[in-house]
């Protein structure tokens, strides 16, 4: 019987359970697990990083390519698979430190079906087969196995080597639902394997063995070479390795981490849509089941619960709405209007929640709180409420008083304020493509009035700065970077904006090499470094760096990014590890117990690095920048397609299909962009000299005009349009007008 048949077919085969070395093929339920067995510590390993010490390599979105280095009482094992088909894949490993004898540390290969069915080897042909429904799976091996065992499950094999040792052969079996063929470091220090599916045996077996002789080695070119090196290779495997399947619902997501354990799935609202971004930038149909699963969460009361997991479900409270941001930045980065509308109905709701619930005073603006429903851990709460912001034991909320009769904190938060005020600005935005033309209204008059209100109410005069206040009362004494918040809302006027650029200068409080503390530097709560209380986290860096650029302090967002780059690196190029937060002072990641170490939004300090060079933005549009310094990024999505852009000798290139699709001398960026079968426009930045723009898959005999702020402009080209511009210290407005013809390869003519 066919199982989880939704799945694209691409994906199929991947590391989809908790186990990253276990491929799964979901359409059958079918799993190969290598299973590690040392005789020095009598101990086996399921390589697990829940429990086991495993390094987390390099992992395509469609797992043509898994990496991961496992250590296993002193013996240290590299595991790889390499797709050849989406049926077929072959997998390898390589002794490559012994801590002890080979002949006594094994390698097992486990083959096992989630409906129990029989596996069975065939001695005579060397192979193991399952049948499910009417699909065959065969596993091929490069060397014989010392002997093959059968038994119930998994746990039962562990115990057998546990109690038996390797030394044991009462467990041999032909047949049994979970099939080990058993292999040793001595013998097999390398060692090969290969699974393919059929509809015969006969073809499973050939395919296999097929898959097995290619001995295709893996192969996943850079994604990011240049300038800010290694960032969108990091998203990528960042996000491929928490992509996992919740067998309870049925269904994959990307975990905020496959390594802690709060039951058989766990979803925070925040933390999903944030996956949806991060899967956004190299996968569009793994960001919208993302944003799916967070939106899953949707209320009858009409908030998005905090978290929803196996064990419990917090519906009394939800989370800083930034759903709309990540589902308008989704929308822009892929053009695809299925993603507002499968998105909107649950933001709108959200958004009118929080303004009918949460302003027990009718100021306009919101306190966290927790209603009088659902029966989630902590209900009824200040921590209960303070789960609003996400920021727990954030020193902001050190002043704030839980008050029974309104079920809210006593404060009005600053973060959660912005983060409402730009929510219902993306709203607007999303119900005029829709055509929900009242609801646009609504959406951006709430927002203008959170703003001024923002602005207004939650700047503190004396200190020159945005701040948490209680509601009958003055500012709280703690900072946080949600100061900045009001540059990501448009709340900040000019002045205030000038104030927050000299706060976010001062080393007394954000400043210093790793930006940004989530308590400022002198306050007595930075020395807790414990979670919110001083350390750095990198959704807080980045809407940070969101609300700089909305602004136009590129120099000081550039900056920023330069600093969560360098941050995550330190600990990624090393380690592989990718914190869940880092220390403010040292830059280090695991110096506390309290720091996942492949948290899914560490991959948000990356992001921002490519933003620098590929951005989506609400303000701006897509935006390329050509800095001049050598940069190579890509494949990553966008309106056009899957597009890989470079700079070389100052030279912009954007490739489509291997393609050149546009080629600027220019130095500067170009934002704004928009592409159609008969229209090209973007805005081009200031110009210190002179330079062009070529398009050479655009025939000149297309053309109908071209023109720089609304005005006529010459041109030239044969093979291919090419636009001559001037230096300029103002910003130009740039249209070219074409028609469509048959044959052009041009983006969206068919």
């Amino acid at each position: 019987m066919l199982k989880h048949t939704t799945i694209p077919l691409d994906r199929a085969w991947n590391s989809w359970s908790t186990r990253p070395a276990e491929m799964v093929f979901l359409p059958l339920g079918v799993r190969i697990t290598p299973v590690l067995y040392s005789t020095r510590s009598r101990t086996v390993s399921l390589i697990e990083p829940r429990t086991d010490s495993v390094r987390l390599g390099r992992h395509g979105i469609d797992g043509s390519v898994i990496e991961l280095e496992m250590e296993h009482s002193g013996t240290t094992i590299a595991l790889s698979a390499t797709k050849t088909s989406p049926f077929a894949f072959r997998g390898s490993w390589n002794g490559v430190k012994s801590g002890e004898w080979g002949l006594r540390f094994w390698v097992t290969i486990a083959i096992s079906a989630e409906g129990g069915e029989a596996v069975r080897f065939d001695e005579e042909q060397g192979v193991a087969v399952v049948k499910v429904g009417t699909r065959f799976v065969a596993v091929a091996t490069g060397d014989a196995p010392v002997q093959v065992t059968g038994h119930a499950t998994i746990d039962a094999l562990r115990a057998d080597f546990e109690t038996n040792g390797y030394f044991h052969l009462a467990s041999r079996s032909s047949e049994a639902p979970v099939l080990a063929l058993r292999f040793n470091l001595e013998m097999m220090r390398r060692g090969a394997y290969a699974a393919a599916v059929a509809d015969s045996a006969e073809l499973a077996i050939m395919n296999a063995r097929a898959c097995l002789a290619a001995d295709e080695q893996p192969f996943l070119p850079a994604a990011h070479e240049g300038d800010y090196a290694g960032a969108l290779d990091a998203i990528r495997d960042v996000v491929a390795w928490n992509t996992v399947w919740d067998e309870t619902n049925a269904r994959p997501y990307t975990a905020v981490t496959r390594i802690w354990n709060l039951g058989k799935f766990a979803v925070w609202y925040n933390d999903q849509t944030f996956a949806a971004l991060l899967a956004g930038v190299v996968d569009a149909d793994l960001a919208r089941e993302n944003m799916a699963v967070a939106l899953a969460g949707a209320t009858p009361q009409g908030n998005i619960a905090c978290i929803v997991t196996s064990n419990d479900a917090w519906v009394d409270r939800t989370q800083a709405p930034h759903g709309a941001l990540v589902a308008w930045l989704l929308y822009q980065r892929t053009g695809e209007r299925s993603i507002l509308e499968a998105s909107y109905s649950a933001l709108a709701r959200n958004q009118r929640w929080w303004r009918a619930h949460r302003d027990p005073e009718a100021t306009g603006l919101v306190s966290c709180g927790t209603s009088d429903v659902g029966e989630g851990l902590y209900k009824g709460t200040a921590f209960g409420a303070r789960n609003e912001t996400g920021m727990d034991n954030s020193a902001t909320h050190d002043e704030a008083v839980y008050q029974p009769e309104t079920r809210t904190l006593s404060t009005f938060d600053l973060g959660i304020n912005c983060a409402l005020a730009l929510d219902a600005e993306m709203l607007s935005n999303m119900a005029s493509v829709l055509g929900h033309h009242d609801d646009a209204r609504e959406f951006t008059e709430a927002a203008a009035r959170s703003r001024q209100l923002i602005s207004e109410g939650l700047w503190d005069e004396e200190r020159k700065i945005f701040a948490n206040r209680q509601r009958k009362g003055g500012f709280v004494r703690s900072l946080s970077p949600t100061s900045f918040y009001p540059l990501l809302c448009g709340a900040a006027t000019e002045e205030q904006a000038r104030h927050l650029l000299e706060h976010l200068k001062d080393e007394k409080t954000f400043a210093g090499p790793y930006p940004l503390p989530n308590a400022t530097r002198d306050d007595p709560a930075f020395a807790d470094n414990v979670y919110w209380r001083g350390r750095i986290w990198p959704n807080v860096n980045y809407m940070v760096w969101l609300g700089l650029r909305r602004y136009g302090f590129f120099a000081e967002a550039k900056n920023l990014a330069e600093q969560s780059h360098a941050l995550f690196m330190q600990s990624w190029r090393s380690q592989r590890i990718a914190a869940e937060n880092y220390n403010a002072t040292t830059g280090e990641a695991m110096d506390q117990g309290d720091t996942d170490p492949f948290y899914i939004w560490a991959a948000l300090l990356p992001l921002m690095a490519v933003g620098e060079i590929v951005d989506f933005s609400p303000w701006r549009g897509w935006s390329l920048s050509n800095c001049g310094k050598y940069v190579a990024v890509g494949p990553m999505l966008s309106p056009v397609g899957k597009i890989a852009m470079s700079v070389s000798d100052g030279l912009l290139t954007v490739q489509r299909h291997g393609r050149s699709f546009l080629v600027s001398s220019l130095r500067t960026t170009l934002s704004g962009i928009t592409v159609t079968d008969t229209h090209f426009s973007c805005v081009v930045g200031p110009l210190d000299e002179a330079g062009s723009l070529t398009f050479p898959d655009l025939p000149v005999e297309t053309i109908v005009a071209v023109q720089v702020d609304g005005r006529d402009h010459g041109w030239s080209g044969s093979d291919g349009l090419r636009i001559e511009l001037s230096g300029s210290k103002a910003s130009r407005r740039l249209d070219v007008y074409f028609r469509a013809v048959a044959g052009m390869v041009w983006p969206g003519v068919a």
